[in-house]
């Protein structure tokens, strides 16, 4: 995915069914919401949808081919693409802000033999129809019995579009977007999506842990669709997809940078304490941070919608001081916040807690 997501940069702040010859599509509840802020309705509860293997109808296609296809027994969606972009298939009515979606998926690389192809097959949420933003997780299966654990760390991946494609969030985060999985290519594997407000997890081949966790989703959208992905050089397949909604918890976008805020951040040598006096012009936040890493230090960063990335210089606090830059980003969810605070120099990426004064 080399627009948004591979071919081969942040921050963050916080706060099946089996029915032969279709793809069972089960929706429990209906949750409206207004797009900047979302409060918590009561489920309404509405009839299973079935989308038959043998009618593409229920889908909208963008960006390659979806054709209905027996593979290693069972009925399929296969999804192709000549192209360099992605294919999306996305499900003709179907909108979701939390729940479940759980579906079977394998993939069958098609590149020419020496090229190196780990391959990746996943499946978008909230997103939007036209493929401009949507959240992602996706698999690479040709990464994940490398005899390099670099790449075996590689094998499941979050991404969001527009603005964090996996390199930006490897580079800026290691570690924290993607993570090991025991997944193999031409192979079916269960993979299973809970989204919760800010939250999703991905959990694969029935595990009760999850493979990859992520707290504070990066997409401005809190509803949207929900896609099956491919990509170039690769046949993906998906059966048995079922999608629950859920009850949606409360969240807010457009939350208010400017003010006072006490900062708690855990790290890998313990935990350190601040405070942050922001201003926020338009899509510009100025302002100052006092406490660990230094006093009086100068903060800049951007605002948009809620999000906000910020970074400041300091001094690490040991009996060997040595200067940092650090950064945190997310989510301002009214008062409070959560997310990813990270001091260059220690590889720290760990949770900072805001809240106002």
């Amino acid at each position: 995915m080399k627009s948004n997501t591979e071919l081969g940069k942040t921050l963050e702040v916080s706060g099946l069914w089996h029915a032969p010859g279709a793809v069972l599509v089960a929706i429990s509840t209906f949750l409206s919401a207004n797009a900047q802020v979302l409060r918590t309705p009561e489920p309404t509860a509405q009839a299973a949808r079935s989308l038959a293997l043998t009618d593409l109808n229920g889908l909208i296609v963008t960006g390659g081919k979806a054709e209905t296809v027996e593979y290693q027994g069972r009925q399929a969606v296969r999804l192709t693409t000549q192209s360099k972009e992605d294919v999306f298939a996305f499900l003709k009515g179907i909108q979701i802000q939390d729940g479940t979606i759980e579906a079977d998926v394998a993939m069958k690389v098609t590149t020419p033999p020496g090229v190196r192809m780990p391959g990746f097959i996943g499946i978008a949420f909230r997103a939007r129809t036209d493929a401009s933003h949507y959240e992602l997780f996706y698999l690479r299966p040709g990464n994940s019995h490398s005899e390099d654990q670099a790449m075996r760390n590689h094998s499941v991946q979050y991404v969001a579009a527009p603005g964090f494609d996996w390199y930006k969030l490897r580079r800026e985060w290691p570690w924290i977007y993607e993570s090991y999985a025991d997944v193999q290519p031409e192979k079916w594997t269960k993979v299973k999506i809970e989204v919760h407000g800010r939250t999703a997890k991905l959990y694969v081949n029935g595990s009760e842990n999850p493979s990859l966790t992520v707290n504070g989703l990066k997409g401005e959208d809190l509803q949207g669709s929900v896609a099956l992905w491919g990509y170039s050089g690769e046949e993906a397949y998906f059966s048995d997809l079922k999608v629950i909604s859920a009850k949606a918890e409360a969240v807010i976008n457009d939350g208010e940078a400017s003010g006072t805020w006490e900062v708690k951040f855990a790290s890998d040598y313990g935990s350190y304490e601040g405070s942050m006096n922001l201003h926020r012009d338009g899509s510009a936040v100025q302002g100052t941070w006092s406490g660990a890493f230094g006093q009086d230090q100068q903060i800049s960063g951007t605002w948009h919608n809620g999000y906000v990335e910020l970074t400041f210089n300091g001094t690490w606090p040991s009996e060997k001081p040595a200067p940092v830059t650090a950064t945190l980003a997310g989510w301002i969810d009214g008062d409070t916040a959560k997310g990813r605070m990270k001091v260059e120099g220690r590889a720290d990426g760990q949770w900072a807690a805001l809240r106002k004064k």
